[in-house]
């Protein structure tokens, strides 16, 4: 258990940090970061903030579809969150799209890592990936067709205010499922008794 706290709240505070990396580039997030940021820019919350408070409508959203969260669910509210605005200060201003092109595929490969390392504490899914499971259960539409309606719904809401959206925002869309299926089986401890790994990445 102490080997899977660690490599959860690892992969979360990594997690945090490759999202501070990606907005730094400023070359497009991910449909829940453009909704982050939009929210951002529309109240005087940081970003960070804006994560957890997000996290924890959607971890309420579980109720309904009597989903039952894990320790690294929880945590998964609370720490990506902290460690964005944390690690915000240490990541270097850049500027030229080289730099920020590189800046951004770091940003993915490292928020990859991160996915891999979380996930494969098996101490619970994200609250978006509970979400989306649950959704599928419920309505018995395939997986895929409710990741994509949820992704496209966020990514529109969060463009409307006023959240990055651009190459970054397709790259990480066509690279961030291959870096996890990489990382995941390197990092993935046996699974807990009624509890198994997820293996969507959030």
């Amino acid at each position: 258990m102490i080997r899977r706290l660690i490599q959860l709240f690892a992969g979360l505070v990594l997690y945090g940090f490759s999202i501070s990396v990606m907005l730094e580039a400023g070359l497009g997030l991910e449909p829940w970061g453009v909704l982050n940021e939009g929210v951002t820019e529309q109240t005087p919350l940081s970003f960070g903030l804006v994560v957890c408070l997000i996290g924890a409508l959607v971890l309420l959203l579980w109720i309904p579809l009597k989903q039952k969260p894990g320790i690294g669910t929880v945590a998964n509210v609370i720490v990506i969150g902290l460690a964005v605005d944390a690690t915000a200060p240490l990541v270097p201003d850049i500027e030229g799209y080289p730099l920020r092109a590189l800046f951004l595929a770091l940003g993915i490969l490292l928020n990859g890592i991160a996915g891999g390392l979380y996930i494969g504490a098996g101490l619970g899914p994200g609250p978006r990936d509970g979400l989306m499971t649950g959704l599928a259960r419920r309505t018995g539409w395939p997986l895929r067709r409710v990741r994509t309606g949820i992704e496209i719904t966020v990514l529109a809401a969060g463009w409307l205010m006023g959240g990055t959206v651009g190459v970054g925002t397709v790259l990480y869309a066509l690279a961030i499922g291959p870096i996890v299926q990489f990382f995941l089986p390197r990092f993935s401890l046996p699974a807990l008794p009624r509890e198994p790994v997820l293996v969507a990445a959030e």
